[in-house]
């Protein structure tokens, strides 16, 4: 009976330490601040003309625009692998103009090799109704992958392109005054996402070349034009730590307790009954 009790209170201490283990890794992680959206510290980021001329928002940031129908409005940001970005758009019109456009406003995102990415959920393209002065977009992006197929259109690590342009437009409504903004938040999904593999660089145009040319074009007085420099907070995943880790840990250390504890059931402490007295 007392090694049973022994037993039953090694469990129950394993047990406690492995809850103490994850409740101290789930406090962590709810310290640190979910990303939302938000005005970074610079300030919106202007949009631009092109993908090489795309404003840059920073984590959890937003981006502006004063534009005229007909125009292509681009930004760019960051997303490493295991998050969820979301993106979302709101177009303003004046009251002078609204209901005079009869257009639909549309909302792309490109990764870094300008793949146009798939929307696990959201309203892409809209039309404003008559009278309208507010359309919203949001594109709900599939989880960011440390890795993938090279055949596959998975989202990579690295820098993510939003295009926000009216389809459909009429000549009359053509050069109709805008107001635009995009907010961009991540949601870190954490080992769920977890894959093994990882890409040896994200995918971020310009800084490969700006890195193997640097001491070249010092040398002959150019410069290499560097189409992205944002990066995610504390920086590009390594690739192989996730929250996983902790998962099998724990499981290890619950299964040793068990085979602990079968082992001080079945071993049993009294003398054979067979065996003579004394012997």
């Amino acid at each position: 009976m007392g090694v049973k009790l022994m037993g039953v209170r090694t469990i129950a201490a394993g047990t406690a330490a492995v809850l103490l283990l994850m409740t101290g890794a789930g406090a962590a992680g709810a310290a640190s601040p979910s990303p939302s959206a938000g005005t970074g510290g610079s300030g919106p980021a202007e949009a631009g003309t092109s993908f090489r001329t795309a404003g840059e928002i920073e984590a959890a940031g937003r981006g502006s625009a004063d534009a005229s129908t007909g125009d292509y409005l681009y930004w760019s940001f960051a997303a490493d692998a295991g998050q969820q970005p979301t993106v979302r758009a709101t177009v303003r019109v004046p009251e002078t103009a609204a209901g005079r456009s009869s257009s639909a406003w549309q909302l792309d995102v490109y990764d870094g090799l300008r793949r146009r990415q798939a929307c696990r959920y959201g309203v892409t393209t809209r039309a404003a109704t008559a009278g309208e002065r507010e359309v919203e977009l949001v594109c709900a992006l599939r989880t960011v992958r440390a890795w993938t197929e090279p055949w596959a259109v998975d989202p990579l690590p690295g820098t993510y392109y939003v295009r926000l342009t009216a389809v459909g437009l009429a000549k009359a409504d053509q050069g109709l005054p805008v107001h635009a903004e995009v907010a961009v938040a991540a949601e870190d999904v954490g080992g769920a996402a977890a894959v093994d593999g990882s890409l040896a660089e994200p995918l971020v145009p310009g800084i490969a070349a700006a890195k193997s040319g640097d001491e070249a074009d010092s040398k002959a007085g150019r410069t290499v034009a560097k189409l992205f420099s944002g990066e995610p907070e504390d920086g590009w995943s390594s690739g192989w730590w996730t929250d996983r880790w902790l998962w099998t840990a724990a499981g290890g250390l619950l299964a040793a307790l068990a085979g602990v504890w079968g082992y001080r059931l079945t071993r049993g402490t009294g003398r054979p009954s067979h065996l003579p007295p004394g012997t």
